[in-house]
């Protein structure tokens, strides 16, 4: 299956170059012609630009609108994610599985680009997922714009020349880096009911809301605030087709609160463990609710809830 994620993701890139002003972003291409767009290093970007950015993360599959959230009487800026293809715009794109890594840089690398360096072998193999594009695109959450050594590593692992690369970056503290992170909140599901054995291939829909969060004044703040806002007020809604029996065990296990390190916001999660990311549970990584709704019966199995407790002592504090 080719859906076509980089060529999608592309032209929105052309777009944001076009509307390069209005957006906020900066474009500049690398002496090998790779093209970077930075919608939050060096300039201030924002949430169009940010919309644009998990649009393009998602390989053009999914819809990004910006909303409203109220959680009793706190009063929160979100957005609400869409698409028709929850496996291959979430866990074939989406999903930041490649540690971009050459000596002297690292940011985690998501975006369609994955389905074309399917660095992440195993993962591709069960999404039965590939392409072979004549341009890609990657998107990188970090704060070290990408140089030429960088460029040409992503070109030999994704086996596209350099001119036919486009980067897209933002830091965790920034505005689009922080709604390229809440549109996450069906990633993060997909990916533990993944983890828990559940075949995705059968879910057809998915429609998630989180909060967006206000920029941190650093980076490992922001991860704090990103994460609370898909863990504590996220909310993800599946179609699907399955066995009763199948979503009956499994909706109590997805949602965040299924996990013992749940409870309090992230950053003190994250000194917990003296700051070692990989000693966190990983079953805490999903959204507060979840909602699997059943074609082949009509019933819909729900778990979890939001923390409106958490969420205003991470996101206001």
């Amino acid at each position: 299956m080719d859906l076509g994620l980089n060529e999608r993701a592309a032209r929105i890139a052309d777009a944001m170059e076009e509307e390069a002003d209005a957006l906020r972003v900066a474009v500049k291409r690398l002496d090998h012609g790779t093209r970077v767009i930075d919608a939050g290093v060096e300039v201030p970007g924002g949430l169009a630009a940010g919309r644009r950015l998990a649009e393009a993360c998602m390989g053009g599959l999914g819809e990004i609108t910006f909303t409203h959230l109220e959680f009793g009487d706190l009063w929160l800026p979100g957005l609400t994610v869409t698409t028709d293809h929850p496996a291959e715009s979430c866990m074939a794109a989406q999903y930041a599985g490649w540690k971009i890594d050459p000596q002297g840089y690292f940011a985690m690398g998501s975006g369609p680009l994955r389905a074309a360096a399917r660095v992440e072998k195993g993962l591709y193999e069960k999404l039965r997922y590939e392409e072979r594009p004549d341009r890609g695109v990657l998107v990188l959450e970090g704060r070290q714009m990408p140089d030429e050594e960088v460029a040409e590593y992503v070109a030999v692992k994704s086996g596209l020349s350099p001119d036919r690369l486009t980067f897209l970056i933002a830091p965790t503290a920034s505005l689009a880096g922080g709604v390229q992170i809440s549109a996450r909140v069906l990633e993060t599901a997909l990916h533990k009911m993944a983890e828990l054995g559940f075949d995705i291939s059968g879910i057809l829909s998915g429609l998630g809301t989180a909060p967006l969060p206000p920029v941190a004044k650093s980076d490992l703040r922001a991860i704090g605030r990103t994460n609370d806002c898909v863990l504590y007020g996220g909310r993800a809604h599946f179609t699907l087709r399955a066995e009763d029996e199948t979503l009956a065990e499994l909706a109590p296990r997805v949602p965040s609160s299924a996990s013992s390190d749940y409870g309090t916001p992230f950053y003190e999660i994250f000194q917990r463990y003296g700051g070692d990311f990989y000693k966190i549970d990983p079953h805490l990584f999903s959204p507060a609710a979840i909602y699997l709704t059943n074609v082949a019966s009509g019933r819909t199995f729900q778990a979890g809830r939001v923390n409106p407790e958490v969420l205003r002592a991470s996101l206001l504090s």
